[in-house]
Parts: structure tokens; C-alpha cells; sequence
């Protein structure tokens, strides 16, 4: 697509010029004509292999060849295209039914016009992303064909024209010139394949038949087609059944949205609010929005309040009287106990709160305000619009109650339940519906309508039989958007020729070339046990002035991926590597993440190293940077490491270089300590593996070892020291790092649990502050409480985020976790981006080349942070998922009993964490025996205590003792462990 574009613009003669006039208000209120020309062209080719005119005048490239042609001499027929087909979507069709396209059993050899390409990168960046992923497929043929940079198929706007008419036109004259433009090249000597226009826009289909040409509806094509049953389910049927809705005159359920303008001129004006909706994990009619204007959330209470919004969403919410607010729920209120008795095929007579909802909900506000002293009502909201719909591709799998065994083959509409419990149950209408109860599957959300209880979504695919490791691996791979699939050739074909043989090149060759010669240092690589990716190394030596010299080394990635290449591309979209259980998902490529980039040992390597000078107290004297030629001497795992330092014995060069970074690096954590930055906990948890059949059978805790702060305070020096190298030199683009300081409301609740349990103040004005009351936070009887708190004030924090620094005013740099002024990622760029763009601006700050334009644009900056920032948190996500599936696995079939601690207290439940396990569990009242007992909460010092079928005492940071099994959950359909309270108290 680019060589084309290029080639356009290279060669305007013989070009006819075409303008495009724009016309725009300035701030001043004067208007502005932007005339802008295109290049109008006649040997943009069609691409067909039938073709024998464009190949005889397409552009070649600027080493004088021909672009490969990509459409199929003989594309496959169907019952009424017997002679062959070229398919041409308009963007309605993408929009509705992108899935249909990435089959591989049809929808092949496809015509991607421009203007529809540009127009579904406007209306779905995902489907846009995906759609890209199948123009490069080299089995599906798609072409993307620049119809407005041909001559006679670019079409003017005409006057009163809106954009969406000029584009379905657009689209239409590109179907009617490609029909005559192949009869011509064909002529009579071969059958010629037809043309067809695919379209869900009645009116596009009208006068697409009023102009003769060939155009045909999704579900008319589809059912033309072999597997037309499984594919015909994959077809957005949300307006078939919004058409018979209407017809029937259904009752609207939920409020109206309100106009974008109005909405937009609330939220400019202050009296309406934008954020993002998010669910409450344990109450699935509570939401909550972050807006600027309030510290604490605005809640959202109820179906009608969340008005048809899912997990996600960006919404604008119209904030209630204050006699309206309220306290968040301290009630769990689930889903599939409320509801599960729902028709599917019911719309009549739906009512869009149940009775059960709104008891619930009821019970819940009163029960807080009976036992409330001092009521903390927060400001509430209902929402009033949607600005945009995140919604993705959702796992799960289909109710089994909600599908009639007597259809057979026939269509019906069914419930699918997300494996995600912040999302509502799916409406979907399939004809496969007794084939897939039982199985993991994929389904998209197609609407979700002011009539229906439920949003409307259509199957995609099967990804096997539930509970088996490859349906769950897969779903959790979907689930949060991991890019799994194998790299493309394109990307294969940038990895050196060499492959596994190749080496650093002697000395004097120009990959040489201003790069130090390091091989002589005592380097070494700490890592966990079997880390094949060596991104770091270190080395340390004395310096005859008594200071230490020591060195970072760090995988020069960036000899290897260039910028704007395949890899390249793909990197960006991945973002990260995904380090799961059984697996791992690779930014790059292995052969450069575990061999050609990975600094093994005994093999000489490139590398980008930062070096210091510091002193005895590990004060910084001076710092440089360089790109180097390393070679390892050691790749250690921290145990090994830590057994070397600590043997006493060992006296050799090496091992006395290690104990050197030791001191030094506890004197750098001391300083780190001194300025505020924090310790804070989450749960660590290592799933032991089976040898040969890969199952899981123990859990441990992690370990911590002096080795592995050692690793991580040269790594924080390292980052920090290219931050601020990176700044300096390019002080309006450098990629950085952030911490926000999280806003005392979101410790209150924290605060409060501790004075009220533990007669603790926890402080929270500054990082330091909030360090020391942390250090204060300790019960003489349980050590393991201090940990307690710090993983729960961890869940306190804001997320750290990449930027690039001229979207940001300098103070707003701060990483506030680690009490420094500015921060990057530089030290792992073998899986992650935004260590290979620190890379490559690093290289431009010394010198070394020039910086590339896509590392300075601010706009692509921003777009590669929004990207990696999403890849990240999604990559923490996945791996956290794939422990929790894995421990579970590792209990099946066993009973356990382990200590525990209540970290939260409802009216009807409370949370175990099991730090053996590293997992937290929600125990209700009614798994405390056969009849729920009777129960009254404590709400203001967080006790619940039970009487009648089972009497117990539950308080929170309270030592509790569990069973611990594994079961399948009904609701999700994911295998689970499950806790049962034996006693409070430890064992």
C-alpha cells in the first residue's frame, strides 16, 4: 500500500488533476478555503491475474518491479456465480460482518477499496486494524484497490451530497468500472468471473440494481454458499429483529439517549460528566465513573441508571440531587442467581428492572442506613449517553436452559454467558445451537436496543469443548485481545538470511562501527529460572580512584527491527510478549527474542549499554551511553546467583563483581526508600509443571532473594538515567513513563478499615508519607499482615501509563511509586515496544543515527502509547487469568485446608485471600450451610456475624482457616476454586 502511494505521488505526468476544496472556521471566526489536489491516474492496476493490460502498465517499484498481482485467475464459483467472483464489500458490510470475512472455508479474492477502507477506520479502529490483518494475508487475496487515485473511478461529492451517499456511489462506480474493465482484458477467450457488490444498505442494493450492477445482500450471498447454516449465524441479525420488534410495537425499556450535541454541549458546559463505565466485580447492577470534576466516583445504581452500558463503554452521565445519592453497595448481588430463569426468546412483557433486582437493591440502601452512625452518601449519576461502544469479540458459553432441544436445526435465540462476569448476558439467534451447548465460543455484540432487557450479538466460532486446555487457553487468549496467531511471512522475511547461524561480524566490519568493544568485562545475566530471552546484563568493576564502574547491557534490538518495516509493524500492534503459565506469546519473533537478541553467554552479542561511575555510597558521578559489542560470561538464575554470593568460597573475579553490584545496589534502594518511593505487594504465586505432560501439580510462593532487588534497582537506574538523556534531546516526543499520584479518596476506605480494625493512621499526602505509614502497618502476632495491606493498597493506585512528553507538563512526569522526577522502559526491549522506541531515540540523543520521522511524530506517539498502554495492562491481565486457571487445575480432584485472611466484608459474604495460593474467593452466607443462616452487618467496623443454621463471627484482616476444592462455575463456565470457611482463627 505504501510503494503505491509513493509511486503515485513520484510520477505526476500524464496525470489528471482533480481538487478537493475544504472549508474550515479559524478561531477568529474568519473561514478558511483548503484546496487540496489529487493526482487522478490510469494505471492504478486491478490486480487480477486474467488481466493482461495492467500488467503491462502498473508502476513498478523503485527497483523496477512489478508489484505481485493478487486476485486469482480463477476465483472459486457459488450455485449462482458458477464462472467465478471478485467480492466487493461496502463498509456496511465490513461493520456487520467482519467475522464472515476472516473464514477460511469462504471470502476469498476481495476487493478493499480505498474509500471503504478510510471509512471504517473512522468508524471501528479494531475492525479497521483486523481488516488490514486480512489484506496481508497472502491465502485470502484481499486487494486494496485506490479507487479515488483512479482516473475513472474517483467520485466528486456532489452539492447537498452527504459523505455516506458519496461513498456507497463511490463504491458503486468502482464495481461497475472493474466489471468493464475485466470484460474488456477477458474478452471472449475465458469465462469471466463476476463482480459483485456485498451490502446490508437496502438503499445501496436499490440502486445498485437500478444501475445494473451485480450487488447482493450478506444473508442472500451467504445462503448461496456450502456451510451456509454455520455461516448465516455469523450475520448481525440485530436489525431482523429490531424490524419484527417494531413491528409488534415494543415496549421501550430504557431511556433515550441523548442527540451527540446536546450531549456534548453538557459536557462543555459542566452540567453533564464523561468517563468510562466500569461494573463492580461483585454487584453487577453497580457501576462507577471517574470524571475530573468530583474526587471520589460517580455511582451508578440500578438497570435503569446503567442504561444499556457495558464494561467499558466511554459514557456521559447526568449527576442526580443529592437527595439521591447514595453509599456503594455493601451487598454482593450476582447475575446468575437473579436471572437465570430468563426467557431468551421473550421480548413481550419484559420489564427492564426484575422484582428480585429491586428488592436487592432496596435491602442493600437500607441495610446501610440502619447501621450506619454518620451516612457517607457519594455522588450518583445515571447515564444519558454513549460516546463510544468498546465492545469486543466475548468468550463464553451458551446457557443451557435457554435452548429448546425440539428445533433441531432450526433458528432460535439463545443466551450466551461471558466468561467475563461484568458483562450481561448475550441474545444470540443460531441454528447450531444444540452443537455448541457445552463449548467455549466466540460471539460479537451486535446492538442493544431501548426494547430489549439484553444486548444483541451474533456466534462466531467454537473454540472447543469446555474445560479442555486448548478451548481455555485459546478463550483466555481472546478474552483479552492477545495477539496469538503465528507472524506472517512479511514478518519472517525481515529476520536476517542468516538465521540461528548468525554471529556479531569481525572487528572492523561497519556493523561495527561506533560501537565499544566490551567483551572483555565480566558480564553476567540474572534472571528467573529458565528465561531463554535475555534481555539484560551487568557488569560492575573498581576503578583505581576507589569508585566502581558499572554497566547495563541491554539486547540492541534495534540493529535488528528497523522502523516501518513488518516486524516492525507488528511489534507495535503486539505490543508485548504475554507470559502465561504453559506459554509464551512473543512480540518478536523467537529467533531474535531467544537467540540472535538474547544476551546468552559465551556468545558474543550486540548490545546498547549504559555506564556508570559511582562512588562507595553509590552516589552517581557520571553516566554515558553507548552501543557495544558484548559477551557474557554467566547467565545465572537469581538462586544460582544468590548460592554464589553467599558461598564464601567463591572469591573469584565474577562472583566478587556480583557482590560489589549487591552493596551498591541495596545503597541505591536505601536512597529510593529515603525519597518515598514505595514497597508494594501483589500476590506471587509459581504453578510447578509436570516434566513431560505439561500438568500442573504444586503451587509455591514466590521467593524473594537479595539478587532480585540487585537486578531491579540497575534496571531503575538504567531507565531512569535514558529518561532523562531522552528528554533532553527531544523534549516534546520522548517516550516516558508515568505514575499519577492516585487522590486521597481512593484510600479512604483503606484508611478508615485501618484505624477502625488496627488503631493505624494510614497517611497518604505524599509517597514518603504513604511509604511510612505502610512500614507502621505491622501485627506483632502475624507478619504476614503488613503484606496484606500493601497488596491492598497497591489496588489503591492509578495504573502507570506510557506518554510521550509533550503531551505532559514536566511535573506531571513523576513516577509516583518509585519517587522519581522521570521515568522510561529501556531495559526489555525484546518484549516490549516501548523499550525499542526508547532504544531508537537514544541512539539519535548520542549520535549514533538519525532519528527516524515515525519516532518524532507526536500524533504516531500518541497513537503507539494509547496502543501499548492498552497491550499491557491486557498482557498483566492474561497472565493473572492463566495462574488463577492453572491453580485451579492443580486442585482438581484434591481438598485442601490453608490459612487465610478476610480482606473484604459484605452484608452477605466476605473475601478470602489464601496467600499459599495467591488467590482471593468470595464465601457467601448461603455456602455457609444447607439453609442461609440469619446475619446482621456491622457495616462501620466491618463485622458480620451469623446465627440460626450456623453461627460465626467474620471481621476483616481477621486469620481464617478454608477448604480449599476445585469446581466448575456455573455461571461462566470456568473451572474455579472453591472456598468453604472451616473456622475463623488460625489453625
Amino acid at each position: 500500500m505504501t510503494s503505491l502511494k509513493r509511486s503515485l505521488a513520484a510520477d505526476p505526468y500524464s496525470a489528471n488533476i482533480s481538487s478537493k476544496v475544504f472549508v474550515r472556521s479559524t478561531k477568529s471566526g474568519k473561514v478558511q478555503k483548503i484546496v487540496r489536489e489529487l493526482y487522478l491516474r490510469q494505471d492504478i492496476p486491478c490486480s487480477s491475474k486474467l488481466c493482461t493490460s495492467c500488467l503491462e502498465t502498473a508502476p513498478r517499484d523503485a527497483g523496477g518491479n512489478l508489484p505481485p498481482f493478487v486476485l486469482s485467475a480463477t476465483p472459486a464459483g457459488t450455485k449462482k456465480y458458477r464462472s467465478g467472483h471478485y467480492l466487493v464489500p461496502d463498509t456496511n458490510a465490513l461493520l456487520n460482518a467482519l467475522d464472515l470475512f476472516e473464514q477460511a472455508s469462504a471470502f476469498y479474492d476481495v476487493i478493499i477499496l480505498q474509500t471503504v477502507l478510510e471509512e471504517l477506520r473512522n468508524r471501528s479502529l479494531p475492525l479497521y486494524n483486523r481488516l488490514v490483518g486480512l489484506t496481508k494475508s497472502e491465502d485470502k487475496r484481499y486487494y486494496v484497490f485506490f479507487n479515488d487515485f483512479r482516473l475513472e473511478t474517483y467520485v466528486v461529492r456532489e452539492f447537498g451530497e452527504t459523505i455516506n451517499d458519496r461513498n456507497d456511489r463511490a463504491v458503486r462506480k468502482a464495481v461497475q468500472w472493474y466489471g468493464e474493465h475485466l470484460s474488456k482484458a477477458v474478452g471472449k477467450k475465458a469465462a469471466m468471473p463476476a463482480v459483485v457488490m456485498l451490502s446490508d444498505d437496502k438503499d445501496n442494493l436499490r440502486k445498485s440494481k437500478f444501475d445494473g450492477i451485480e450487488a447482493i445482500s450478506l444473508h442472500d450471498y451467504v445462503s448461496g454458499l456450502e456451510n451456509a447454516d454455520q455461516l448465516l449465524d455469523m450475520i448481525n441479525v440485530a436489525k431482523e429483529g429490531r424490524e419484527v420488534r417494531d413491528a409488534k410495537a415494543a415496549q421501550n425499556l430504557y431511556q433515550e439517549y441523548f442527540s451527540v450535541s446536546k450531549m456534548m454541549t453538557g459536557v462543555k458546559n459542566g452540567t453533564l460528566h464523561q468517563g468510562k463505565f466500569n461494573v463492580s466485580p461483585y454487584n453487577y447492577l453497580e457501576g462507577s465513573i471517574h470524571v475530573p470534576a468530583f474526587d471520589k466516583n460517580l455511582l451508578i445504581l440500578g438497570r435503569e441508571n446503567i442504561n444499556r452500558s457495558v464494561q467499558d463503554d466511554v459514557v456521559v452521565v447526568e449527576v442526580l440531587p443529592k437527595d439521591q445519592w447514595k453509599e456503594p453497595s455493601t451487598k454482593i448481588i450476582e447475575e446468575e442467581t437473579m436471572n437465570k430463569d430468563d426467557n431468551a426468546d421473550a421480548e413481550d412483557g419484559e420489564a427492564v428492572v426484575s422484582e428480585k433486582e429491586r428488592k436487592a437493591l432496596q435491602e442493600t440502601v437500607q441495610k446501610v442506613h440502619q447501621n450506619s452512625f454518620e451516612t457517607n452518601p457519594q455522588p450518583t449519576a445515571k447515564i444519558v449517553g454513549v460516546i463510544k461502544r468498546n465492545w469486543r469479540q466475548y468468550v463464553g458459553h451458551v446457557d443451557k436452559s435457554s435452548v429448546s432441544q425440539s428445533a433441531g436445526r432450526k433458528l432460535q435465540t439463545v443466551f450466551l454467558i461471558p466468561m467475563d462476569k461484568r458483562i450481561p448476558k448475550i441474545r444470540i439467534r443460531t441454528r447450531q445451537a444444540s452443537e455448541i451447548v457445552g463449548k467455549r465460543v466466540l460471539v460479537t455484540i451486535d446492538s442493544w436496543d431501548r426494547d430489549s432487557r439484553y444486548p444483541v450479538g451474533h456466534f462466531v466460532r467454537s473454540l472447543g469443548v469446555l474445560e479442555t486446555e486448548g478451548a481455555e487457553t485459546e478463550a483466555l487468549l481472546l478474552e483479552y485481545d492477545v495477539q496469538y496467531r503465528p507472524f506472517p511471512k512479511t514478518v519472517l522475511d525481515c529476520l536476517p538470511k542468516q538465521g540461528h547461524n548468525w554471529v556479531v561480524p569481525p572487528l572492523g566490519d561497519p556493523g561495527w562501527k561506533d560501537r565499544r568493544d566490551l567483551r572483555g568485562l565480566n558480564i553476567c545475566s540474572i534472571d528467573p529460572i529458565g528465561c531463554q530471552d535475555i534481555d539484560d546484563a551487568l557488569h560492575s568493576s573498581r576503578l583505581p580512584n576507589g569508585n566502581y564502574e558499572v554497566g547495563v547491557h541491554i539486547a540492541d534490538v534495534s540493529h535488528f527491527v528497523k522502523p516501518n518495516n513488518a516486524m516492525d509493524a507488528e511489534a507495535s500492534m503486539r505490543g508485548t510478549s504475554v507470559y502465561l503459565v504453559d506459554k509464551r506469546i512473543d512480540m518478536l519473533p523467537m529467533l531474535l527474542g531467544t537467540d540472535l537478541c538474547s544476551l546468552k553467554p559465551y556468545v558474543e552479542r550486540y548490545a546498547f549499554s549504559a555506564i556508570w561511575e559511582i562512588t562507595h555510597n553509590a552516589e552517581i558521578v557520571k553516566a554515558q551511553f553507548t552501543k557495544s559489542v558484548i559477551k557474557s560470561r554467566e547467565a545465572f538464575s537469581y538462586e544460582a546467583a544468590q548460592i554464589r554470593v553467599d558461598d564464601t568460597s567463591q572469591q573469584d573475579d565474577l562472583t566478587n563483581s556480583i557482590r560489589d553490584l549487591m552493596m551498591l545496589s541495596k545503597k541505591l534502594g536505601q536512597k529510593r526508600m529515603d525519597a518515598g518511593a514505595l514497597s508494594l505487594s501483589s500476590p506471587e504465586v509459581k504453578v510447578q509443571m509436570e516434566s513431560e505432560t505439561s500438568d500442573p501439580i504444586d503451587v509455591k510462593t514466590k521467593v524473594h532473594l537479595d539478587t532480585m532487588s540487585l537486578v531491579e534497582e540497575f534496571m531503575l537506574l538504567a531507565n531512569t538515567s535514558v529518561a532523562t538523556k531522552i528528554y533532553d534531546a527531544f523534549p516534546q516526543n520522548a517516550m516516558l513513563r508515568r505514575h499519577g499520584a492516585p487522590p486521597k479518596t481512593n484510600f479512604e476506605e483503606l484508611a478508615n478499615q485501618l484505624k477502625v480494625r488496627r488503631g493505624v493512621e494510614l497517611r497518604t499526602s505524599s509517597s514518603r508519607e504513604l511509604a511510612d505509614s505502610l512500614d507502621r502497618c505491622v501485627d506483632p502476632n502475624e507478619p504476614f499482615f503488613n503484606t496484606l495491606v500493601r497488596i491492598m493498597a497497591t489496588r489503591c493506585m492509578m495504573s502507570a501509563e506510557y506518554f510521550s512528553s509533550g503531551t505532559q507538563g514536566y511535573p506531571e512526569f513523576r513516577h509516583y511509586g518509585l519517587a522519581s522526577e522521570i521515568y522510561t522502559h529501556f531495559t526489555s526491549p525484546i518484549r516490549r515496544y516501548a523499550d525499542l522506541v526508547a532504544h531508537r531515540q537514544l541512539a539519535a540523543a548520542i549520535d549514533y543515527e538519525p532519528l527516524d520521522p515515525s519516532v518524532r511524530s507526536k500524533g504516531k506517539l500518541e497513537a503507539v502509547c494509547k496502543n501499548i498502554n492498552m497491550r499491557h495492562r491486557n498482557a498483566q491481565q492474561a497472565g493473572r487469568a492463566s495462574i488463577e486457571y492453572y491453580v485451579g487445575q492443580s486442585l482438581k480432584g484434591r481438598i485442601v485446608e490453608e490459612e487465610g485472611f478476610v480482606m473484604k466484608v459484605f452484608s452477605n459474604g466476605f473475601v478470602v485471600f489464601v496467600p499459599r495460593f495467591g488467590i482471593e474467593s468470595l464465601i457467601r452466607l448461603r455456602d455457609l450451610a444447607e439453609s442461609e443462616p440469619e446475619s446482621d452487618f456491622d457495616a462501620e467496623n466491618y463485622i458480620l456475624t451469623t446465627s440460626g443454621s450456623r453461627e460465626v463471627k467474620v471481621e476483616l484482616f481477621q486469620k481464617v482457616v478454608v477448604r480449599i476444592s476445585d469446581i466448575k462455575e456455573e455461571s461462566t463456565g470456568k473451572r474455579k476454586v472453591k472456598l468453604e470457611l472451616v473456622r475463623t482463627g488460625g489453625k
